[in-house]
């Protein structure tokens, strides 16, 4: 005998696809880091949320329906999304050589995992839904559309609290540093940063048009995050990719004070503009140490 999907059941689903979709959309960031692309990165991103979103919604009805096939599409969505990381990856990486500064490995590979884990973000909300309807379905239409959208707000924010991360001002103070030509070197605040400026125009663009920035740690456990290599260019990557770059960028440890410096010469000339953009970079997975240290008071006294 043929199975005809019920009314109510068809309800449930499109429900759980659309708070799926809409949990995609919520974590789709669109900012300063224009990752992804608008509008086509955006759509791509929607299509393939609600792809996830759709695998999700039916797994539930599957089950109850004893299609334990099911479970193997939603193998291999999972294999799917895995390879939509490696493809975003592959992509970033032949863009670097486009760039004014690199984003790095560290930082390319952080996007990669976060664009497949919000379509999980998806796929979990979708099911969760389905899941609530589905025990406690009533026989109102808009009871069932009010019951999903208060179950998947809920689930939406508590998978966007556990898999959100933090933020470089969420660690560290930063401030603009005077900047200051020694025959060829580069100081900022009598810090020294590089010895390139060798010629009469480069030291010129810099006195004139260059910025500097002092990245400080709000304690000594955030320098292990802050000193590693990937973050200090994905900083700078942020820096130069939103406010573009004439010419020259660097980031250099002083390892006396215990501060990261930035300096570059932007096209648009706006500081506090770029130590917001600074302070909005994510702090990556491979520099972010674990939660028994990072939220202890181990090195908050040490002299830095």
């Amino acid at each position: 005998m043929e199975k005809v999907l019920g009314f109510n059941e068809l309800i449930i689903i499109l429900s759980g696809i659309v708070m799926g979709t809409i949990a995609r959309i919520i974590t789709l960031r669109v900012d300063t880091r224009q990752n992804p692309s608008y509008p086509t990165g955006c759509f791509i991103n929607v299509v393939i949320g609600t792809l996830a979103s759709a695998l999700g919604a039916v797994a539930i009805p599957a089950l109850l329906g004893r299609e334990f096939t099911a479970v193997t599409f939603i193998g291999v969505a999972i294999q799917h999304f895995r390879e939509v990381r490696k493809t975003e990856k592959s992509s970033l990486e032949d863009l670097e050589k486009t760039e004014y500064s690199k984003r790095g490995a560290a930082y390319i590979d952080g996007i990669a995992k976060t664009y497949e884990s919000r379509n999980y973000i998806s796929m979990v909300t979708s099911f969760f839904v389905v899941l609530i309807l589905t025990i406690f379905s009533f026989h109102s239409i808009l009871i069932n559309i009010v019951l999903a959208g208060i179950s998947g707000s809920i689930c939406i924010y508590l998978l966007e609290k556990i898999t959100k991360g933090k933020c470089i001002g969420d660690i560290c103070e930063i401030r603009q540093g005077t900047i200051s030509i020694d025959h060829s070197d580069l100081l900022v605040d009598n810090m020294f940063v590089t010895s390139v400026l060798g010629t009469e125009r480069s030291r010129e663009l810099f006195l004139n048009e260059g910025v500097g920035f002092i990245i400080k740690p709000k304690s000594n456990k955030f320098r292990i995050t802050l000193e590693n290599y990937g973050q200090r260019q994905a900083m700078l990557f942020e820096a130069t990719r939103t406010f573009g770059m004439k010419r020259y960028g660097f980031t250099r440890k002083n390892y006396s004070k215990g501060v990261i410096i930035l300096a570059f010469v932007p096209i648009i000339h706006d500081t506090d503009a770029i130590i917001n953009v600074i302070k909005e970079t994510p702090v990556l997975e491979n520099s972010r140490k674990i939660n028994t240290i990072m939220n202890t008071d181990i090195g908050v006294n040490e002299n830095e």
